[in-house]
């Protein structure tokens, strides 16, 4: 008897991350959604001092940081945090 496999659809959400650094000169959203990679999300930054980055995600649980001006930095408009392998802590973001 032949199966018939059902095909899933995902349903991309566009996330947009906001962070206020007026003084930082880059910002850089890193996560586990890309590879932790600290050149893949430059953020932009408009006249006001907040940085953007909008991503494309599929449904799940994501982990993820800002990397300003070199330093880590959690997310001060997301309280969900987790403990990471470093001692230190990663925001949580649910899609």
């Amino acid at each position: 008897m032949a199966r018939t496999k059902q095909q899933h659809k995902t349903d991309k959400k566009r996330i947009t991350f906001k962070l206020e650094a007026a003084e930082a000169k880059q910002a850089v959203l890193v996560g586990d959604f890309n590879s932790w990679n600290e050149k893949k999300h430059v953020m932009k930054k408009d006249n006001k001092g907040r940085w953007t980055k909008i991503v494309t995600l599929p449904p799940g649980r994501y982990e993820y940081k800002f990397l300003v001006d070199g330093q880590w930095q959690n997310d001060p408009g997301n309280d969900q945090i987790v403990q990471n392998t470093f001692g230190t802590h990663n925001n949580i973001l649910k899609v």
